[in-house]
């Protein structure tokens, strides 16, 4: 019975993250007449007085003093936790300016697109090996991503972008061996003295947002932190209850949302190329998804023994 409890915890905890992750264009967007970098430097101020203070209040002083002796004295930590704050600033940033110049659904695209990156990531970094399930989701996507690039006669780098960028983050993630709590502290420490001189820089030439830009957009730059933050503890919190192949499921939650905001909020243009294209990417990760079950690998391991038994 607990360990159901836990499961069920854990499902909630997952799906508030990605619910949280689908909705943050309807955030961003009052945010349109402030500039991408001027909000990326609130966020990770923002988020990293937050995170200070929620290891201060989950009494994690000492633990954050020991990972923080550990990343100065490991190389390897430390280079991973430098890389995934760069990844990650990257990719917030170039979130930010696709949802404040009305790109969302190619935003939606590339968080679709993302956990097919990872998994290349994974065989040409980690050495990981494919399964035939997964070698066709990779095709099928790959058509649904040059059908995209044919229709806009240009190629649609911010989707790319987002879904390196985050993908990069994965797996400069799993390098090191933080966790989520005492690793986001340490990614937005590493980059929070840039964000605060750029602010002040902004202040200081009477350019800057904040206070000026009046009351909602003060309180909303000032709230960048707490949406960052609350849904990666989420998510911190609902990978340790669940399975891999259930965040699989519900990683798609986000991307999904966006999509509908982007084309029926937003009134961004969806054509019938689009509609393929996005079929496509739908149908791989469908696949993508069936391939890292239970079910697949019993169908491989069955044609393998057959295989095995036609060659005798």
């Amino acid at each position: 019975m607990e360990k159901n409890n836990e499961h069920t915890k854990g499902v909630w905890y997952a799906a508030i993250s990605y619910l949280i992750w689908g909705f943050l264009p309807l955030y961003w967007k009052p945010l349109d007449s402030v500039g991408s970098g001027e909000i990326l430097a609130h966020r990770i101020f923002w988020s990293f007085l937050l995170m200070s203070a929620v290891m201060v209040i989950l009494k994690r002083q000492e633990a954050l003093k020991r990972d923080f002796k550990i990343l100065l004295s490991d190389k390897k930590q430390f280079l991973s936790v430098f890389a995934a704050s760069l990844l990650i600033s990257g990719n917030w940033l170039i979130y930010i300016w696709a949802v404040n110049t009305d790109h969302v659904v190619e935003a939606s695209l590339g968080y679709y697109i993302n956990p097919l990156v990872s998994v290349i990531l994974g065989m040409v970094v980690l050495k990981e090996k494919l399964n035939s399930w997964q070698i066709i989701s990779f095709i099928i996507a790959a058509l649904g991503v040059l059908l995209l690039t044919w229709q806009y006669g240009d190629f649609p780098w911010v989707a790319v972008l987002l879904a390196l960028s985050f993908g990069l983050y994965g797996l400069a993630k799993k390098l090191g061996s933080f966790d989520s709590l005492s690793g986001l502290t340490f990614e937005t420490m590493f980059v929070v003295p840039f964000a605060f001189i750029y602010l002040v820089i902004l202040q200081g030439n009477g350019d800057a947002s904040f206070v000026s830009g009046g009351t909602a957009t003060t309180l909303l730059l000032w709230g960048a932190g707490l949406v960052t933050a609350v849904p990666l503890v989420c998510f911190a919190q609902g990978v340790k209850r669940i399975s891999m192949t259930m965040i699989g499921f519900l990683q798609y939650i986000a991307p999904t949302i966006m999509l509908f905001l982007g084309v029926f909020m937003y009134h961004e243009t969806f054509s019938t190329i689009h509609i393929i294209s996005f079929t496509l990417i739908w149908i791989a990760l469908l696949i993508f998804t069936f391939s890292r079950t239970k079910w697949a690998n019993y169908i491989i391991n069955r044609k393998k023994q057959n295989s095995l038994s036609a060659k005798i």
